[in-house]
C-alpha cells in the first residue's frame, strides 16, 4: 500500500507580498541613484564644455595685440550642439603693463550663475 503524502511547498501570500515590497523599495532606490548620477554627469559635461569655450576665448584674447584688451566684450559661440554665451572682464593690476582677463561662460545669456570662469594675465608687448 502506498501512502500518498503530498505536502505542498511554496510561499504564503504574506511572504510573496513582503518580497515584492522589498524589491519595490530597492527598485525605487536604484532609480533615485540613477537619476542623481545622470544629473551629476550632465552638470559635469556642461562645465567641461563651458571651460573649453572659456579657454578658446582666452586664447583669442591673448592672440589679439590691442592694448589694453577691451573690457566687457560679449559674444556667443556654438559648441557641442549648444550656444554658449561668454563675457570678457578686464581687471587692472598694480603693474600698468599687466592686465587680468576673466572669461565667464553661461549656457543661457540671462543666467546669473556662470557655468565656467577662467582667469589669465596678459602683458603689454614692448616695442
Amino acid at each position: 500500500m502506498m501512502i500518498n503524502s503530498t505536502k505542498q511547498h511554496g510561499f504564503t501570500l504574506i511572504e510573496v507580498m513582503l518580497a515584492m515590497a522589498v524589491f519595490a523599495i530597492a527598485g525605487v532606490a536604484l532609480l533615485g541613484v540613477a537619476d542623481n548620477n545622470y544629473r551629476h554627469i550632465s552638470h559635469l559635461e556642461e562645465q567641461m564644455f563651458a571651460n573649453w569655450v572659456a579657454s578658446n576665448q582666452l586664447v583669442e584674447v591673448s592672440l589679439d595685440k590691442t592694448w589694453p584688451p577691451k573690457n566687457n566684450r560679449k559674444g556667443k559661440v556654438e559648441m557641442a550642439g549648444r550656444t554658449w554665451y561668454w563675457q570678457q572682464k578686464v581687471i587692472k593690476t598694480a603693474n600698468k603693463e599687466l592686465r587680468a582677463v576673466n572669461m565667464q561662460v553661461r549656457l543661457n545669456e540671462d543666467d546669473e550663475l556662470v557655468s565656467a570662469s577662467l582667469l589669465t594675465y596678459l602683458a603689454q608687448d614692448k616695442p
